[in-house]
Protein backbone atom coordinates (compact mmCIF):
# COMPACT_ATOMS: atom_id res chain seq x y z
CA UNK A 1 0.00 0.00 0.00
CA UNK A 2 1.42 3.36 -1.04
CA UNK A 3 1.68 6.08 1.56
CA UNK A 4 1.48 9.75 0.75
CA UNK A 5 3.24 12.53 2.51
CA UNK A 6 1.23 15.48 3.74
CA UNK A 7 1.56 18.65 1.71
CA UNK A 8 1.83 21.95 3.51
CA UNK A 9 2.59 25.60 3.17
CA UNK A 10 3.21 28.43 5.56
CA UNK A 11 -0.17 29.90 6.50
CA UNK A 12 1.06 32.85 8.56
CA UNK A 13 3.83 34.26 10.67
CA UNK A 14 3.08 36.35 13.74
CA UNK A 15 5.68 39.00 14.52
CA UNK A 16 5.78 41.68 17.20
CA UNK A 17 6.20 45.26 15.98
CA UNK A 18 5.84 48.60 17.71
CA UNK A 19 3.48 50.07 15.09
CA UNK A 20 1.43 47.49 13.16
CA UNK A 21 -0.31 50.11 11.00
CA UNK A 22 3.06 51.43 9.79
CA UNK A 23 4.34 47.91 9.10
CA UNK A 24 1.07 46.99 7.34
CA UNK A 25 1.31 50.06 5.10
CA UNK A 26 4.82 49.03 4.03
CA UNK A 27 3.86 45.43 3.22
CA UNK A 28 0.71 46.48 1.37
CA UNK A 29 2.67 49.03 -0.69
CA UNK A 30 5.70 46.83 -1.36
CA UNK A 31 3.96 43.49 -1.97
CA UNK A 32 0.51 44.44 -3.27
CA UNK A 33 -1.09 42.71 -0.30
CA UNK A 34 -4.32 43.65 1.42
CA UNK A 35 -5.41 44.00 5.00
CA UNK A 36 -7.24 40.83 5.98
CA UNK A 37 -8.19 41.59 9.58
CA UNK A 38 -7.47 43.85 12.55
CA UNK A 39 -8.52 43.75 16.16
CA UNK A 40 -7.65 42.84 19.70
CA UNK A 41 -5.49 39.78 20.28
CA UNK A 42 -6.79 36.86 22.32
CA UNK A 43 -5.03 37.82 25.57
CA UNK A 44 -3.71 41.37 25.32
CA UNK A 45 -2.53 43.77 22.66
CA UNK A 46 -3.80 43.99 19.11
CA UNK A 47 -2.94 42.74 15.62
CA UNK A 48 -3.21 43.74 11.99
CA UNK A 49 -3.14 40.87 9.48
CA UNK A 50 -1.90 41.62 5.95
CA UNK A 51 -1.34 39.21 3.11
CA UNK A 52 -2.86 37.33 0.23
CA UNK A 53 -5.74 34.86 0.09
CA UNK A 54 -3.98 31.86 1.67
CA UNK A 55 -1.08 33.40 3.62
CA UNK A 56 -0.35 36.45 5.69
CA UNK A 57 1.75 38.18 8.32
CA UNK A 58 0.14 38.93 11.68
CA UNK A 59 1.61 42.21 12.94
CA UNK A 60 1.15 42.12 16.69
CA UNK A 61 1.74 44.79 19.33
CA UNK A 62 1.08 45.39 22.99
CA UNK A 63 2.44 47.56 25.76
CA UNK A 64 5.24 45.06 26.37
CA UNK A 65 6.50 45.26 22.75
CA UNK A 66 9.53 47.55 22.71
CA UNK A 67 11.13 46.76 19.33
CA UNK A 68 14.92 47.19 19.08
CA UNK A 69 15.38 43.59 17.93
CA UNK A 70 18.76 42.28 16.86
CA UNK A 71 19.39 40.11 13.82
CA UNK A 72 19.38 36.45 14.70
CA UNK A 73 17.68 36.89 18.06
CA UNK A 74 15.69 34.70 17.40
CA UNK A 75 14.86 35.56 13.77
CA UNK A 76 17.41 36.02 10.99
CA UNK A 77 15.02 37.53 8.43
CA UNK A 78 11.73 37.20 6.60
CA UNK A 79 11.94 36.88 2.82
CA UNK A 80 9.38 37.77 0.16
CA UNK A 81 9.32 37.20 -3.60
CA UNK A 82 8.22 39.98 -5.95
CA UNK A 83 7.83 40.27 -9.70
CA UNK A 84 9.34 43.80 -9.80
CA UNK A 85 12.39 44.19 -7.55
CA UNK A 86 12.97 47.85 -8.46
CA UNK A 87 9.37 48.79 -7.57
CA UNK A 88 9.66 46.92 -4.26
CA UNK A 89 12.88 48.77 -3.44
CA UNK A 90 11.26 52.11 -4.22
CA UNK A 91 8.38 51.21 -1.90
CA UNK A 92 10.83 50.47 0.93
CA UNK A 93 12.53 53.82 0.32
CA UNK A 94 9.18 55.66 0.28
CA UNK A 95 8.62 54.34 3.77
CA UNK A 96 11.95 55.75 4.92
CA UNK A 97 13.87 52.46 4.95
CA UNK A 98 17.38 51.89 3.56
CA UNK A 99 17.87 48.90 1.26
CA UNK A 100 21.30 47.23 1.32
CA UNK A 101 23.01 43.99 0.35
CA UNK A 102 21.98 44.09 -3.30
CA UNK A 103 23.09 40.89 -4.96
CA UNK A 104 22.41 38.83 -8.03
CA UNK A 105 23.14 35.13 -8.02
CA UNK A 106 21.21 32.11 -9.21
CA UNK A 107 18.36 31.82 -9.00
CA UNK A 108 17.53 35.52 -8.55
CA UNK A 109 18.27 39.10 -7.49
CA UNK A 110 17.71 40.44 -3.99
CA UNK A 111 18.09 43.23 -1.48
CA UNK A 112 17.65 43.52 2.25
CA UNK A 113 16.43 46.16 4.69
CA UNK A 114 15.80 46.55 8.40
CA UNK A 115 12.43 47.90 9.49
CA UNK A 116 11.89 50.44 12.26
CA UNK A 117 12.10 47.73 14.95
CA UNK A 118 15.30 46.12 13.67
CA UNK A 119 13.62 43.19 11.88
CA UNK A 120 15.52 42.22 8.74
CA UNK A 121 13.64 41.55 5.51
CA UNK A 122 14.92 40.08 2.24
CA UNK A 123 13.14 40.82 -1.04
CA UNK A 124 13.86 38.49 -3.96
CA UNK A 125 12.89 38.42 -7.62
CA UNK A 126 13.24 35.31 -9.76
CA UNK A 127 12.08 37.10 -12.91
Amino acid sequence: MATTKPQGRLEHANISVTDPERSAALLIDMLGWKERWRGPSMKYGRSVHVGAEHDYIALYTGEHVKGEYTKGNPLNHLAFTVDDLDAAEEAAKRHGLEPFGHDAYDPGKRFYFFDWDGIEFEVVSYV
